[in-house]
């Protein structure tokens, strides 16, 4: 299979890879749309077990390569283009969006599915399904977020994880975030940052966690605030999915 360096990332997160592997296995069927096919490997299982599948790709380096990786099935067709400017043929039983990113900040996964999904038929499946959103609070010395990995700071846990959204990509989602949460302390110390955690719903009944390359943990600083254990403070959080990570606001205060 030709690949790109970033691509090649891709296929080694084995962890990644096996559960998509298992959920396009159980759901293909119909017609299926793979959003932003990159390599076309997704593409590539649900072929065999479907009548058509549109894999959709806007970057055109990208979709040359897809192309030569799928030209061996016959029932595939490559459409070169943004998914939120096509016009389907014909609705779709599954579709396949892996455009995500931590708490849906960084990449096109939330406004593709806001304008796709009106091809969906009424009974058919979105792989992943949806994601549940969970943070704690850190101490952390960072100036900008970044993505949690082996060489990142040390940051020492605050708090319990709060799971703070559940996102279901059937439904619209409004990519505005806009949340004062309430975060109970149990360490003594400071806070001067949190942890975003996303977990993925392949289907409703298969849960996967963050992996190297689908949704690392992200730490992000906030103001710095000493608490003690037993607290409660109130984190103030904003952001745009699919926004990017310039969108992305946290700060934290006491009760007044």
């Amino acid at each position: 299979m030709k690949i790109t360096s970033y691509q090649q990332n891709l296929l080694s997160d084995t962890e990644r890879l096996t559960a998509f592997y298992e959920v396009i296995h159980e759901k293909s069927k119909g017609v299926i749309y793979d959003l932003g096919t990159g390599s076309g490997v997704l593409s590539s299982w649900a072929a065999p077990l479907s009548r058509r599948v549109y894999a959709v790709e806007k970057d055109p380096v990208t979709a040359k390569i897809a192309q030569k990786n799928l030209n061996a099935f016959k029932n595939v067709s490559l459409i070169v283009n943004d998914a939120k400017s096509i016009s389907f043929p014909e609705k779709a039983d599954v579709i396949i969006c892996e455009m995500m990113d931590t708490a849906l900040i960084d990449e096109d996964q939330v406004p593709v599915l806001n304008s796709v999904r009106k091809y969906l038929k009424k009974n058919g499946n979105i792989i992943p399904c949806g994601v549940f959103n969970g943070l704690e609070a850190i101490d952390v010395n960072i100036a900008h977020p970044c993505y949690y990995e082996e060489k990142s700071p040390h940051h020492r846990l605050m708090s319990e994880l709060i799971i703070y959204d559940k996102i279901n990509f059937k439904e619209y989602i409004n990519p505005e975030i806009d949340y004062n949460i309430t975060v109970p302390i149990n360490n003594n110390g400071t806070v001067t940052g949190i942890k975003l955690t996303t977990f993925t719903l392949l289907t409703p009944n298969f849960i996967c966690g963050p992996t190297p390359m689908l949704n690392p943990p992200l730490l992000v600083p906030t103001n710095r605030l000493t608490v003690e254990k037993g607290d409660e403070i109130i984190l103030k959080l904003n952001y745009s999915m699919g926004g990017g990570l310039d969108t992305l606001r946290a700060s934290v205060k006491t009760f007044s």
